[in-house]
């Protein structure tokens, strides 16, 4: 086989989703492991959809997720210019080339003549399609001479031009992740190849494109596979070797209710975005993977499983481990669900390698506060609580307890011990604190649990997270007791104490 090459070729008509990335790192990961090119294309006929920062916003996606083409926009390369809108002159040459052999042709129907067409069809209960049963009683140059096509091209009528498509015929398609598909082109119609305002569809120029640039694979998704057909027709029509296919599946919502699109981006309950997104004229701002504090490896890795196995438990894959493994043959055919519990269980697997980037985040947070603690503490208090978080910016949320006193007790709780009853339970809390000589976890579950044995041992574990942490969340309790120490403990026992008794008082002067 020649040289591997694949191409990302996204239109600048706002953020890549979810499904936009993975496709341009399926395709990335398949050159890599193959030694071949991957090439960066920007797809921008369609000017009437075009959104401003769309390309920017394309280009620090990738480089966030370091997916570094070797050609194409920002790259360079000799199959230049990358921009469909800089290569209109190519595709005309084409497009004449299947006039000439009878494979296209010129279409004159004016929208309101179409449109009448299509309610008088509906009317009836069909659907209108402009093909091989309809098209020689329409308004197109297969009905007219040559003399009343060039009086007609030469008077500035407007017009569009078709491909041709030959009925009754039966092809028989391959698709690496599908297997075979079969299409009878009675079920395909006359799709336009030339605007009426002179640009080229995605058809004829995605096609072109890909033969011109030598794409040997096109990797894309699954909503392209009802083109498929044309894209064949017109390689054939063209007398080209067709690149191979493989489409991927779709990228369900977690709810049910179909694929994730960019439409629903603000009413779903997870981001979609790689990066966040502005929309353009207004002041919304949809957050994005980056902003939420997710890893690029760790979304790139769960990017990748995102319809890709390579079989076996393993599920932690680095850049390279990625590029060694893939295969399209490993793809899954039907759609896949996402899951934003498993996105943060991948972000939680690399965050436990970062441990220094969790120590440096906390120690700002600490100097924003003119807090200052040793090192060793610090590392206590991280090793303790970074299972509980999925991201570096939680781990003040979750630790700083071991830095400030509990600003507040957790009102459900605390106000239903607001009695002498939990101040003599305190009392015993803070008795056996003291008596304690070795301060550590084993030792104080050990000795703890033999005091108060005869007690409500879940009452006072609660009544000593209260005070220590000011909640019934967080951490092992006999852990936090030996990271605060034996002072500090029984500090905030007696400071809870004393906000009980506040309250008792209160209470009764109320």
């Amino acid at each position: 086989m020649s040289c591997i090459r694949v191409r990302f070729a996204p239109s600048p008509t706002g953020p890549l989703h979810l499904g936009g990335i993975r496709t341009a790192l399926y395709n990335y990961l398949f050159a890599k492991k193959n030694r071949g090119t991957f090439i960066l294309r920007i797809e921008d006929t369609d000017r009437k959809r075009f959104v401003p920062n769309s390309e920017s916003y394309i280009l620090e996606t990738l480089k966030w997720c370091q997916i570094e083409p070797d050609e194409g926009v920002g790259y360079g390369g000799k199959y230049f210019p990358y921009y469909q809108s800089q290569r209109g002159y190519i595709y005309r040459i084409y497009l004449n080339k299947l006039l000439e052999k009878g494979d296209a042709y010129y279409a004159f129907d004016t929208d309101q003549e179409l449109n009448k067409k299509r309610k008088e069809y509906s009317d009836r209960g069909l659907t209108f399609s402009y093909n091989a049963r309809v098209r020689m009683y329409l308004n197109n140059s297969l009905t007219m001479t040559k003399k009343q096509l060039s009086y007609k091209l030469n008077d500035g009528t407007s017009y569009v031009i078709r491909f041709k498509i030959k009925p009754g015929e039966k092809l028989k398609i391959q698709d690496i992740i599908r297997g075979t598909i079969m299409v009878n082109t009675d079920t395909l119609d006359d799709k336009v190849l030339l605007k009426s305002n002179g640009v080229a569809t995605y058809h004829l120029a995605n096609t072109i494109d890909d033969y011109l640039m030598k794409i040997t694979h096109v990797i894309r998704g699954e909503e392209w596979i009802p083109s498929m057909p044309l894209h064949l027709l017109l390689y054939r029509s063209f007398g080209w070797i067709p690149p191979l296919f493989a489409h991927l599946p779709l990228i369900l919502r977690d709810d049910g209710k179909g694929k994730i699109s960019k439409r629903n981006a603000e009413s779903l309950d997870f981001p979609i975005f790689p990066l966040r997104w502005k929309v353009p004229g207004h002041k919304t701002i949809i957050q994005g993977y980056r902003e939420l504090g997710y890893f690029p490896e760790a979304f790139v890795n769960m990017l990748a499983f995102l319809g890709w196995n390579p079989g076996g438990k393993k599920e932690i894959f680095s850049l390279q481990e990625l590029k060694n493994s893939f295969s399209l043959e490993k793809i899954n055919k039907s759609g896949v669900t996402f899951n934003l519990n498993k996105a943060n269980w991948y972000n939680k697997q690399y965050l436990n390698k970062k441990k220094e980037e969790i120590f440096s985040f906390l120690c700002t947070e600490l100097q924003n506060r003119s807090l200052f603690y040793e090192k060793d503490y610090l590392w206590k208090v991280i090793h303790l609580t970074i299972n509980r978080i999925n991201f570096i910016h939680e781990i003040w949320e979750h630790s700083s307890y071991f830095f400030v006193y509990p600003s507040y007790y957790d009102p459900s709780f605390f106000d239903k011990i607001c009695h002498q009853n939990t101040i003599d339970q305190l009392k015993l809390c803070k008795e056996s604190l003291s008596k304690v000589q070795k301060f550590t976890s084993v030792n104080l579950r050990f000795l703890l649990k033999k005091r108060i044995y005869d007690k409500n041992i879940r009452e006072i574990m609660q009544l000593f997270r209260l005070s220590l942490v000011g909640s019934l969340k967080g951490s092992d309790i006999f852990m936090i007791l030996e990271i605060l120490g034996k002072e500090e403990s029984i500090r905030r026992i007696e400071n809870m104490m004393k906000k009980i008794k506040e309250k008792i008082d209160n209470d009764s002067f109320c």
